[in-house]
């Protein structure tokens, strides 16, 4: 376990090490595997959760630089993953994957689970069928979103809500190069669906360098009347 770098949770853990066979073009994760030569063999950690019962109540992110539904661990797994979870009632643990498909129905009470998306033809009906407290959509990154579409305009807000999504994660590509930036349109579409649908809207912090592009929808007004960038999180039930 480790604090972590990204803005939205306080810890990552990886129950799961390996080489991720998901290979997708922009994934930090098989850099850093490449780059440092780390062992490839896919494996359980045994005892993953070890000092979790010392540290304050913290959202936890499982499965950082592993896609753990991705069909290609055993599932007795990922029965040891969600038991040790049950364990820790007070932390809250969060999943994220590109195989919506594979998602179990059921998540225990402490389990906010997402689907990563990177443009607005990603599949995201297999989560209605999933039962967790939070259901979110990470746009991280957002490398394209087709605005000419009346489908994507007029019903994809109306997905997001039927999807009971209640949490919208916003970033672009890191690193970060003109080649991969979303457009400022973009953005400003994907806030205005997810207050459209009442979920809360966290914008990473890769998005700074946009900053005096965003527009107001992207900012939050503080009691002293200064402008933050939007991080919010999902309010529980």
């Amino acid at each position: 376990m480790q604090k972590s770098k990204i803005e939205w949770t306080d810890y990552s853990i990886n129950p799961v090490k390996g080489l991720c066979p998901v290979g997708c073009s922009y994934c930090y994760a098989r850099r850093m595997y490449k780059r440092f030569k780390w062992n490839e063999k896919i494996t359980l950690t045994s005892r993953w959760d070890a000092g979790l019962e010392h540290i304050k109540p913290s959202r936890i992110f499982i499965g950082s630089t592993f896609e753990l539904f991705g069909g290609f661990i055993p599932d007795e797994w990922l029965s040891d993953i969600f038991l040790k979870v049950k364990l820790y009632p007070w932390h809250t643990f969060i999943f994220l994957t590109k195989c919506p498909q594979n998602l179990p129905k059921k998540f225990p009470d402490n389990c906010w689970v997402g689907v990563s998306a990177t443009n607005n033809f990603t599949y995201l009906g297999d989560l209605k069928n999933v039962d967790a407290k939070v259901k979110f959509v990470s746009f991280e990154p957002l490398l394209k979103w087709d605005m000419d579409l009346i489908y994507q305009r007029v019903i994809f807000p109306k997905i997001i809500k039927d999807l009971g999504v209640n949490w919208i994660i916003i970033g672009q590509c890191t690193p970060v190069k003109e080649s991969t930036k979303p457009k400022i349109e973009w953005i400003k579409e994907i806030v205005e669906f997810a207050d459209n649908a009442n979920a809360k809207v966290f914008l990473k912090d890769n998005l700074i360098p946009m900053i005096d592009e965003l527009p107001d929808n992207c900012f939050t007004k503080t009691l002293s009347g200064d402008m933050n960038l939007r991080q919010e999180y999902p309010e529980l039930l």
